[in-house]
């Protein structure tokens, strides 16, 4: 009997598991209970030019090593992102970005929580990596920098990235963080620091939205389409306001100065004070996003603390967005939350992956932001969505 009912509960616990699996929106990549005390951050995705998807994710929690040196996986998948394997973990890796050049692939942030900007490069899509140690192998800056897996673009013969400088008379989020576009030519050793061009650093005017813009992080190398300028779009923190913004930091030809003003580049953005990514389609001659859309629903919080609800919006010119469609939402802000997401263009499609707090066998996450799962998803003909506008 006592055999009998052991087996019944052997039976019960993995349908309740398999259910609470398939529950969950997308195609898991990556899944660690709450219990761990470590949670999945900093989703990146790259598309290898054989088909190969390569994602990643660091770790972060009471029970990581993010604050000394922090540990990023990387996964591959050879079949569009229907199953998954991990290829590699990377130790002293945080808040990564994998992009691809010439054939080889790249992972580029930080070495822990506030520390050096890295960069590693593998030659076997992403199962082997160099090691950054020092300015000729891969330590780019050292320092306090911040940063998460933002775009790469590729301009005018030079790569461009945004990072945070993270040194300032204040040691509050995200007050100390000043916007920083960093570039090297394409062509160049990319794991040589000399290669590398720093512009100069630039605190946020706290004077702007009548003092309710709190600090700027999260950057977004992109190339202004009007002006023909590299312009760098960031997060904006605004706790107290219910329309969220954006900030469009202009970067000078060469690089090195940023201009940023108050009256013309604040732009109302849908999800401004999430993480977001901003990308340009040819195509469509539209700038897309991913972002954590919200309405005029829970009024009580915070609108950075709402991300159950991710939805693809656009532009024509970076500063009047249009949410199109939601993708994902869940009725619950506290324990679920699509956030994080970093995406790409394959044909008519776009494809990404989300960090994903969501119900498993446990329960569920430890909250929205201390997520339990990493997720892949699909997007087909996300063009025609262009027509579309979602009241939220």
């Amino acid at each position: 009997m006592r055999t009998l009912k052991s087996l019944l509960y052997i039976i019960l616990l993995l349908l309740y598991t398999t259910a609470a699996a398939q529950s969950v929106p997308g195609t898991v990549v990556d899944h660690i209970p709450a219990s761990s005390g470590t949670y999945i951050g900093s989703p990146g995705l790259c598309i290898l030019p054989d088909g190969t998807y390569v994602a990643s994710h660091d770790l972060f929690g009471p029970k990581s090593t993010e604050y000394k040196a922090a540990r990023t996986l990387v996964f591959t998948s050879a079949d569009k992102g229907r199953t998954w394997e991990k290829s590699a973990t990377l130790d002293g890796q945080f808040w990564s970005n994998l992009f691809e050049i010439k054939g080889s692939l790249y992972i580029l942030g930080t070495n822990k929580a506030h520390g050096n900007v890295v960069i590693r490069r593998s030659d076997d899509g992403g199962r082997n990596w160099t090691t950054p140690s020092d300015s000729m192998h891969g330590v780019i800056l050292e320092g306090e920098y911040h940063t998460a897996p933002m775009p790469v673009i590729l301009y005018r013969g030079r790569i461009w990235r945004a990072v945070e400088y993270a040194t300032s008379d204040t040691d509050k989020w995200p007050a100390r963080y000043s916007a920083v576009m960093l570039s090297a030519p394409i062509n160049s050793n990319l794991l040589d620091a000399r290669n590398w061009r720093r512009s100069e650093s630039l605190a946020p005017d706290f004077t702007a939205l009548d003092g309710n813009l709190k600090g700027w992080l999260e950057g977004n190398a992109v190339v202004d389409h009007t002006t023909k300028e590299v312009v760098n779009i960031l997060r904006l923190h605004t706790p107290n306001e219910q329309q969220e913004y954006a900030a469009i930091v202009r970067i000078s030809r060469n690089g090195r100065k940023l201009t940023f003003d108050t009256g013309r580049d604040l732009v109302p953005f849908p999800g401004g004070s999430k993480k977001f990514a901003v990308r340009y389609d040819k195509l469509s001659g539209r700038y897309w996003t991913l972002v954590n859309a919200t309405g005029s629903e829970f009024p009580e919080i915070q609108r950075d603390r709402i991300r159950n609800r991710l939805a693809i919006a656009s532009s024509s010119d970076l500063r009047k967005w249009t949410v199109h469609e939601v993708l994902l939402s869940h009725p619950d802000p506290q324990k679920h939350g699509f956030q994080y997401v970093e995406w790409q263009i394959e044909g008519n499609d776009i494809v990404y992956v989300v960090r994903t707090a969501f119900d498993d066998d446990e329960g569920c996450a430890a909250n929205y932001h201390n997520t339990n799962y990493m997720t892949f998803h699909r997007l087909e003909n996300f063009r025609t969505l262009a027509a579309k506008t979602s009241t939220l």
